[in-house]
Parts: C-alpha cells; structure tokens; sequence
C-alpha cells in the first residue's frame, strides 16, 4: 500500500510534464489547413503571412493576429433604399461575391472590412441608380451589375479583396407604382389582343377576296372555253351542210340534170324559204315561167283524170285542156 502511495505523486508529476510539454508544442507547432493563410507578428508587427503546411513560430513573442480563408464567399446585404432621376424611391437588396487575395493587406488595410463594403456597396448603389430613371432601372440590371462590380473591385483593391461579382437581387418599387404598371401591362396586353384579332380579320378577308376572285376567273375561263367549243361545233355543222351541198351539187353536174329538173328544184327551194317566217319573197322570172309550166301540167293530168270518170265509152277519148290560170298580182 506504501510502494503504490509513493507512485501517486510521480505520476501526478509526469502528467503534468506531459500537458506542460504538450502546451509548448502546440504553442510553437502549428498546420494551416487548405485555402487558409495566417497572419504573423512578432512583438505587434507583421512577421510574415503561412499558407498550407506544418510551421513553428517562437512562444511567447510570435502570435496568430489573423486566420484568412481564402475561398471564394458570399455577402447578402440587406435592402437599401434609393431614388431614381424621375424621384421615385425604392429599395434594392445585392448579393456580392468576393475573395482575399491579399491576407495582409485584409488584415492591416481597413477594419471590419464587410461593413466597409456593405457600405461601399449602398453608396455606389444610390450613385447608379441617381442617374436612371424607373424604366431603365427595371430592364437595365447587367449595366448596374457591370458598373457596381468595377467600382467596387477599384476600391477594395487596396484591402486584398476581389470583387468578382455583383447582383442585384430584389427590385421592390413602391405598391403604387406596381399597381400603375400592372394596369400598363394589362392595357398592353390588351391592345397586342386587339392588333392579332384584326390582323387575324384582315387576312381572313383578303383569303376570302382571293377565293372569290380566283372563282371569278375559273368560270370565265370555262365559259370562254365553252363557247369556243360551241363556235368551234357550228363551224364544223356549217362545214359538213357546206360539204353536202357540194357534193349534191358534184353529183348533179355529173348527172347532166335538164333545165326543167333545176328550176323545180330552185322551187322547192323557194317553198323552202316561204315557210311563213319571211314576210317578202322576191320571186325570179325563170322560176315563175317554170311554175306556170308547172301548174298546167297538173291541171291537165287532173282533167283527164276527171273525163275517164264521166265518159261513157271507154274507146272515146276528149282531151280537154284546163284554160290557163290568171297571172298573179
């Protein structure tokens, strides 16, 4: 019980080397882990700046002023209010993304470095937008990206931040004026309705008009057909009676046909042509001696025919010849 009571106080005392020791490695032993740098000073002034690695610094005179990392970060600032050119107020909140290239100069140029931006950023917003009025603000947000991120990568540069972005997150103009430019676009909207209906009636009725032409110009092309073809079809009756009457006339001539047979020909002609329709018929002279002739030639055939009735004896025979008929006047 004694041997273990005289071990108590020598393991109390190695604990306590081993925690000593332990403190003043740590204390002089240090990693910087990845995309991290350390600001060093010795006695309270700037030593040195580690990147990523194992380094010792001496205890008690070298200290860690600032841990920097060095990624890429976000800033989300609150909304902020300003005033267009044609004096209408708004409020505006932007998002920035920044990084430290410079750990020292993040770390000695300006204090609290992200309320100096935030401020920065009000200032620059205000300053732009100063000079835009309501419409232009609300369609020109990559011109006020452009021109924030410039001025403010100008002006952090001295503070070992890059700006590498800004946006504009939120455009919030009075209810007001959110209220008159939903009427507008309600009226603009209405009057693109308008223009495609009448748009849409107009080219219905010039379709429409076309057809009707179109039409128009079919049936005048298929009457003018058809009378040609009916023109074409008299020419050709009129071509076939022609032909005809030659060929009569062909055969006739052939025929050696007397004078006498001609003229009851040119009579029947003439009984032709007197069907009632003309009310004047100029009669030639030939053709009148030849119907005299004619109509005595029937008055006697038909006075003989009456005496073989009458008479007695068949042997006696009395010619008995028609007196002629009186001229017509």
């Amino acid at each position: 019980m004694r041997a273990i009571m005289s071990i108590v106080p020598m393991i109390i005392i190695v604990v306590v080397v081993i925690i000593v020791l332990a403190g003043l490695v740590s204390s002089f032993v240090h990693i910087v882990p990845q995309a991290n740098a350390y600001v060093i000073q010795r006695l309270g002034t700037y030593l040195e700046t580690w990147g990523v690695g194992l380094h010792f610094k001496m205890p008690v005179i070298d200290k860690i002023a600032n841990k920097v990392d060095l990624k890429e970060q976000v800033a989300d600032f609150p909304p902020q209010a300003v005033i267009t050119k044609d004096n209408v107020t708004m409020h505006i909140d932007t998002v920035i993304y920044y990084q430290i290239t410079d750990p020292k100069l993040y770390t000695y140029g300006v204090e609290n470095p992200m309320n100096a931006i935030e401020n920065l950023t009000a200032t620059t917003l205000r300053n732009i937008i100063g000079e835009m009025d309501l419409d232009r603000t609300l369609t020109s947000r990559d011109d006020i990206n452009t021109k924030m991120r410039a001025t403010l990568d100008e002006a952090t540069d001295p503070w070992g931040i890059k700006i590498n972005r800004v946006e504009l997150k939120n455009i919030m103009p009075p209810k007001s004026i959110q209220e008159a430019m939903e009427k507008q676009m309600k009226a603009e909207r209405e009057r693109r309705e308008k223009i495609l209906r009448a748009e849409g009636e107009k080219e219905s009725t010039i379709l429409v008009a076309q057809g009707r032409q179109e039409a128009a110009i079919l049936e005048a092309q298929a009457s003018r057909k058809a009378m040609i073809e009916e023109a074409l079809g008299k020419a050709e009756a009129i071509k076939a009676v022609q032909k005809a009457t030659a060929e009569g006339l062909r055969y006739l001539s052939e025929a050696g046909v007397s004078d006498e047979v001609l003229r009851l020909k040119a009579i029947e002609a003439f009984e032709k042509a007197a069907d009632g329709r003309a009310t004047k018929i100029i009669i030639p002279s030939e053709i009148q001696g030849a119907a005299a002739l004619a109509q005595g030639i029937v008055s006697t055939v038909t006075g003989n025919e009456h005496l073989d009735e009458d008479a007695p004896d068949t042997n006696s025979r009395t010619a008995r010849i028609a007196p002629p008929a009186a001229p017509r006047r």
